[in-house]
């Protein structure tokens, strides 16, 4: 029996010397289009696929393979002699291998100034259809939708005289994971274009592997980074790596928490990371103050962290951070001095992320997987719940409003139960992830000692008992921000006026668990 192989592509690499290779083995080459072209012109004879169906290509090239003497010929098993008779009698010949690629709809869609109509008519449907129909029948058929692995079918058809059957598995499985892909893409692409904020009865993400890992959290466990096949501006996986090791997962896990922080400021800002919680967060004119401002906070926990800076970090603070052994620093640049100096640090990671300020996608999701589920829910993306209410007989200065609002935005990004102490833009203390809010209150003011005095506190969700308030009041704290909505609010706010002390609700709360 001749053995045959159809092969239609838009990335058109390889193409050639593959087909080449088929003919050289003994194989008729089919195909259509500007694939056919290609061949024909680098002296290849190939077969159209309409002089095997007797039927034109029609509707712009819409329909060119949706045939049954072509899918008869992919989809027939060998081994099945009802089929292999209903074949010769169609008059129908078999086809080995289908190597396709689809049309470039993630490339179309990336376009700023892309039309639905032009989307639209960037979804492949013969190119699905053949490569689904040769997975399907694996055991003869070998699908290509990777111009990477022509070289392993050759090298097998060559030495073997067949693909082996597990390199057909292979291809089957890698065409499914291709087409699934493809469909999620379309499905989310078209999600998008109703504009409602309901989230849909089936949920299909795709993702795209950016790098393999070691390990995960821990060392028993395997671990890749995948990325959003569309780019998105801000993204640590645009980051450009310009000094030490490879990333890890937590290394990645922690700086995606550092920019998710530093992406509320405006300002000059550096915020320093461990464990995937703030250790310490600084904003002042300069980047050499803002680092100092982090730094001091919590000079025994920056120690083997990440730093995040939202300026180009310059030769005065790359020797101070030269000073500590710290995992990563990520910036929009960095002066050639300040490179110099940091990249003596073999192993410290160097990340430049020019877009790191771009704010968050407004269609953007949040997953976190459950075993057996998947919870979703819209990216937090706001601060501030209208205008900011002071429930207490003081008002707070405007120097304490400041700090009232770096702190808030400084405890959202900590872990739940968070409590912030902060002062002159820059905080002394932080409490994270406790049990009950006054072990994180405790925790973040005894890490601020004496300077609590004269400071402002922030809490990411309302006070429970107004014991909170009281322990600020012995500390010295002068201003609290809170959500509020507690049924005991009164009680937290008779203290406050007990003590002197201006509280802030703010009608949202930040829970991050």
């Amino acid at each position: 029996m001749a053995k045959r192989a159809f092969l239609s592509v838009f990335d058109k690499s390889g193409v050639v010397d593959f087909a080449k290779g088929l003919a050289g083995l003994g194989f008729e080459i089919l195909s259509t289009g500007g694939t056919q072209r290609e061949l024909e012109n680098a002296g290849i004879k190939v077969t159209n696929v309409s002089d095997i169906t007797g039927f034109p290509e029609c509707l712009d090239g819409r329909v060119k393979t949706l045939h049954p003497k072509i899918h008869a010929g992919i989809l027939a098993m060998r081994g099945n002699e009802e089929h292999m008779k209903q074949l010769e009698k169609l008059g129908v010949d078999t086809i080995d291998i289908v190597a396709v690629n689809l049309y470039p709809f993630k490339k179309t869609i990336s376009k700023p100034d892309v039309t639905l109509e032009d989307a639209i008519e960037n979804i492949d449907i013969g190119g699905p259809t053949m490569l689904r129909a040769a997975a399907k029948n694996w055991q003869d058929v070998a699908s290509i939708v990777d111009s990477a692995d022509y070289g392993t079918v050759l090298e097998e058809l060559e030495k073997n005289g067949e693909v082996t059957r597990e390199t057909k598995f292979r291809l089957c499985a890698k065409v499914f994971e291709e087409t699934a892909a493809y469909d999620a893409l379309i499905s989310q692409y078209l999600r998008k274009q109703l504009a409602t904020e309901e989230l849909p009865e089936k949920l299909t993400l795709t993702y795209e592997k950016q790098q393999g890992m070691r390990y995960g959290e821990n060392p028993h466990q395997k671990a890749a980074f995948y990325r959003e096949p569309l780019y998105v501006p801000g993204s640590l996986a645009n980051a450009e790596q310009l000094n030490g090791k490879e990333l890890s997962f937590n290394n990645i896990n922690d700086t995606a928490g550092a920019l998710d922080c530093l992406r509320e400021f405006e300002e000059t800002t550096v915020v320093g990371v461990k464990h995937a919680n703030p250790c310490g967060v600084g904003s002042a004119e300069t980047v050499y103050d803002a680092y100092m401002k982090a730094y001091e906070c919590d000079p025994v926990s920056i120690f083997g962290g990440i730093v995040a800076c939202n300026r180009e970090i310059d030769e005065k603070t790359a020797a101070q951070m030269s000073k500590i052994f710290l995992e990563i620093v990520v910036a929009p640049s960095y002066t050639k001095e300040a490179l110099d100096i940091l990249c003596q640090k073999k192993n410290l990671r160097i990340l430049r992320l020019p877009g790191i300020s771009a704010p968050l996608p407004k269609d953007g999701l949040d997953t976190k997987k459950v075993l057996g589920g998947l919870l979703v829910q819209g990216l937090n993306d706001k601060m501030f719940d209208g205008e900011l209410r002071v429930v207490t007989k003081r008002k707070p200065t405007d120097e304490e409003m400041e700090n009232l609002e770096f702190a808030f935005k400084v405890v959202k990004y900590v872990k739940s139960n968070g409590i912030a102490i902060a002062k002159d833009m820059g905080t002394l203390g932080i409490g994270p992830g406790q049990t009950n809010r006054i072990w994180a209150a405790e925790m973040a003011l005894e890490r601020s000692g004496e300077e609590a005095k004269g400071a402002v506190m922030a809490s990411d969700a309302f006070f429970p008992f107004d014991d909170c308030v009281e322990a600020a009041a012995k500390a010295g704290i002068t201003a609290i921000i809170q959500p509020g909505g507690s049924i005991r609010d009164e009680d937290s706010i008779k203290k406050c006026d007990e003590n002197g002390i201006a509280m802030v609700f703010t009608g949202i709360r930040h829970f991050r668990h």
